[in-house]
């Protein structure tokens, strides 16, 4: 049985191109459209799912051309207060545009390569300007075409399993989807960074840079998207709070909830500060987070006096002096903590460390 690229070559050499033009249409105007981004109205809001998981979701024309005019029908649709646009299936938001169907064209002149970008640009801009609350789900693989989908919009959620990446510089291109607007926008010359090299941000990550408004459990965004479409007439503000109540706080209450949190996020940056951490005296793990929490309300005087404290109790145990034996005079980095863990290390004896030395106290 013959494949349609067998074909091809039985084709009489001048009807070649034809046939091959006829092949990229085919495939960037599938008659299968409509299978391929679904639209529906759920509670108060306009949903648009993404359908096509065997291809990580990746934006063609006539998704574009589907969503575009969806849009405006919700912007100008008195039910409509809200739009959530998410991806199918478990791997991917959106992986990017079908950049080899935009290939193909561009090799054969078709002008499908420019009404691609051209549409694509005109769909980036009406998510950047878009008056009702706009939410991107970004809950797995988000890169190029799929970050123009997200990250013009006023929310935008990453989960554990977001992995997000600009990585055009790889593919002859740049980064386009309005990258020369978002990414110089981050700190310092991080968007430079990414930009240029194409490095893949996972997690929560996305959110500390701001390419994410917010970090959600994936397995809280079914629930979340319920409790979204649910809300009446919201506002932005409306949204935030809601998608704030769902938000897990990075602060936390104590060292162990700290560890907790790196575990949790199980990113290799997290892994490894809770390897680090691991290796550190739990002593001085309380005290010192104590003392960072004590001192944001202090002046510099009170923090010398309360720190004068800290150092004569460190006089008074034992791990300063473990300490420098394994790092300083024996060097075989292995210091015997005592107590060795966290929970062996009690309240009291932290609150000890923090008391008043009387007459002894430091004086300024």
């Amino acid at each position: 049985m013959y494949n349609s690229y067998t074909i091809i070559y039985l084709i009489p050499y001048r009807l070649r191109p034809i046939c091959r033009l006829q092949r990229i249409q085919g495939h960037m105007m599938s008659s299968k459209a409509g299978s391929e981004v679904l639209f529906e109205n759920v509670g108060n809001a306009g949903v648009i799912t993404l359908n096509r998981p065997k291809a990580l979701n990746a934006l063609n024309l006539t998704m574009i051309r589907h969503i575009y005019p969806q849009l405006k029908k919700w912007d100008k649709d008195s039910e409509t207060d809200l739009v959530i646009i998410k991806g199918a299936g478990e791997k991917a938001f959106c992986a990017g545009g079908d950049i080899r169907a935009v290939t193909e064209a561009g090799k054969a002149g078709d002008s499908l390569a420019q009404d691609f970008f051209r549409e694509e640009y005109i769909l980036n801009n009406t998510i950047g300007t878009y008056q009702k609350p706009y939410v991107a789900l970004i809950d797995g693989i988000t890169m190029g075409g799929g970050v123009g989908l997200s990250v013009h919009g006023r929310f935008r959620v990453a989960t554990e399993k977001t992995l997000f990446a600009m990585p055009e510089t790889g593919i002859g291109l740049f980064p386009d989807v309005g990258g020369g607007y978002f990414l110089p926008r981050r700190q310092g010359k991080l968007g430079l960074f990414l930009a240029l090299t194409g490095f893949r941000l996972k997690g929560r990550d996305v959110q500390r840079i701001g390419l994410a408004t917010h970090f959600v459990q994936s397995d809280k965004i079914a629930s979340l998207e319920k409790d979204l479409v649910d809300l009446k007439s919201p506002s932005n503000s409306d949204v935030a709070q809601l998608l704030d109540s769902y938000q897990e706080q990075v602060c936390a209450g104590s060292v162990e909830e700290i560890m907790e949190n790196l575990k949790k996020d199980g990113s290799a940056f997290a892994l490894k500060q809770t390897e680090t951490l691991s290796k550190m005296s739990p002593t001085s793990l309380k005290l010192t987070f104590r003392q960072i929490q004590e001192g944001a309300r202090m002046s510099l005087q009170e923090v010398l006096v309360m720190e004068y404290r800290l150092s004569q109790a460190c006089m008074r145990g034992h791990d300063f002096y473990e300490g420098v034996r394994a790092v300083l005079i024996d060097k075989d980095q292995s210091p015997k903590w005592k107590p060795s863990t966290l929970s062996e290390v009690s309240e009291q004896a932290i609150e000890e460390c923090f008391s008043s030395l009387g007459e002894r106290d430091l004086k300024l």
